[in-house]
C-alpha cells in the first residue's frame, strides 16, 4: 500500500472533514435569508401561514447551524494538525482573515441566533425580525470572509515575502478583494439559495404528495420554485464569468478542467488521449467549454490545445506525425 502515506491520509482526513462542512453554511445561508423573508411577509400581510412556516423552518435551521459550527471548529484545527507548513507560511494573510470572520459575522450570528430561535414570545415582533435579519446578514458577512481567504489561496495578491519566506500582507484592499474573489463570492452565495430553493421545495413535495389539500405546502413550493426559476439563469450567468476569470488567471486549471490527463513514465503531467474513454456528451461539453474559454479569453500553450472531443482532436492534430496516442511534448501541463 504505497499511497498508504502521512500525506494521502491528512488530504482524505481534510477532504473527509471540508466535504462534511460545506453541506451545512450553504444550506445556513439560504436559510438564514428565508426565514427573514418568511417573518418579514408575516409582519407584512399578517398572514399565519408565513408564521407556521417560520416555526417549521428555525428549527431545522438551529440544527444545520449547530453542525456547521462543530464541524468548522474541527475544520480549522486541521489546518494546524494536516498543513503545519502551509499554516506556517500564509498564517499572516489567512490568519487574520478567519479571524475577521469570527470577530464579525459568527459573534454577530451568535448574539442574535438566541432572541431569534427562543424570542419570538418574550421579545417584540419588530426586534424578533430585526435579530433575524441580524443572523442572515452574519451568515453573508462569514461566507464573504470565507470566500476571501479562499480566493487569496486561488489568485493571491497584495502579499509579499519576508525573509521566513512567510507570505505577509502589503495591501489589506488587494488581498480581501482578490482578482477571483467577487465571482467565487457570489457565485456561493447563489448556489447557496438554490441549493435551498430546492430542498425547501423538495419538503413541500413531500407534504403535498401526502396530502395535496394542505395550504402551507402549497406556498412553500410556490416560494421555492419561484426562487430557482430568478436564480439559476443568475448563477449560469455568474459561473460563465467565474470560468472566464480563471480561465485569465489559473490557466492550468483551465487545461486540467478541459482535458483528462495522466502521468506519463517519465514524470510530469502530460494530456491524455482525448478521443479514448467517456461518453460523446462529455466529450462535447467539455469540448463546447473549451472552444468558448479560448475564443474570450488567450489561454496558455497547455490550456489552448485541441479540444477533447473527436472531431476537434482530429481538427487540431491533422498534419501532425502520430507517434503514440499521446498529445504532443509541447503540450504538457506545466509548460508555458
Amino acid at each position: 500500500m504505497e499511497w498508504f502515506t502521512a500525506l494521502n491520509v491528512a488530504r482524505m482526513q481534510f477532504a473527509f472533514t471540508v466535504s462534511f462542512h460545506i453541506v451545512f453554511p450553504a444550506f445556513t445561508i439560504g436559510l438564514a435569508s428565508y426565514l427573514a423573508v418568511l417573518e418579514g411577509l408575516w409582519l407584512a400581510t399578517g398572514r399565519n401561514v408565513y408564521q407556521r412556516l417560520f416555526r417549521f423552518w428555525v428549527r431545522i435551521f438551529a440544527v444545520a447551524f449547530g453542525m456547521g459550527v462543530v464541524s468548522g471548529v474541527v475544520m480549522s484545527y486541521q489546518f494546524g494538525t494536516n498543513w503545519s507548513r502551509f499554516s506556517d507560511l500564509t498564517g499572516p494573510v489567512l490568519g487574520p482573515l478567519l479571524g475577521y470572520e469570527v470577530l464579525s459575522a459568527f459573534f454577530l450570528e451568535a448574539g442574535f441566533l438566541g432572541v431569534m430561535l427562543f424570542g419570538m414570545n418574550r421579545v417584540g415582533k419588530g426586534l424578533h425580525f430585526f435579530a433575524t435579519v441580524m443572523v442572515a446578514i452574519g451568515t453573508l458577512m462569514s461566507a464573504f470572509w470565507i470566500l476571501s481567504a479562499n480566493s487569496w489561496m486561488q489568485t493571491p495578491a497584495g502579499h509579499a515575502v519576508n525573509a521566513a519566506g512567510q507570505f505577509v500582507p502589503e495591501d489589506w484592499w488587494a488581498v480581501i478583494f482578490n482578482p477571483s474573489f467577487p465571482y467565487r463570492f457570489v457565485h456561493m452565495v447563489l448556489a447557496a439559495y438554490l441549493a435551498t430553493a430546492f430542498i425547501v421545495g423538495a419538503v413541500a413535495a413531500y407534504h403535498l404528495l401526502r396530502n395535496n389539500a394542505q395550504r402551507d405546502p402549497r406556498v412553500m413550493f410556490s416560494m421555492a420554485m419561484w426562487m430557482a426559476t430568478l436564480v439559476a439563469p443568475l448563477q449560469i450567468l455568474v459561473g460563465d464569468l467565474h470560468g472566464l476569470n480563471t480561465a485569465e488567471y489559473q490557466p492550468m486549471k483551465v487545461a486540467a478542467m478541459v482535458h483528462r490527463v495522466r502521468p506519463p513514465a517519465h514524470g510530469g503531467l502530460r494530456f491524455a488521449d482525448r478521443t479514448a474513454g467517456g461518453s460523446r456528451f462529455v466529450r462535447r461539453l467539455r469540448c463546447g467549454v473549451h472552444r468558448r474559454l479560448r475564443r474570450r479569453r488567450p489561454l496558455s500553450p497547455a490550456a489552448d490545445a485541441p479540444g477533447p472531443c473527436r472531431r476537434c482532436y482530429r481538427r487540431g492534430n491533422r498534419g501532425r506525425p502520430r507517434a503514440n496516442q499521446h498529445a504532443p511534448p509541447s503540450h504538457r501541463l506545466g509548460e508555458g
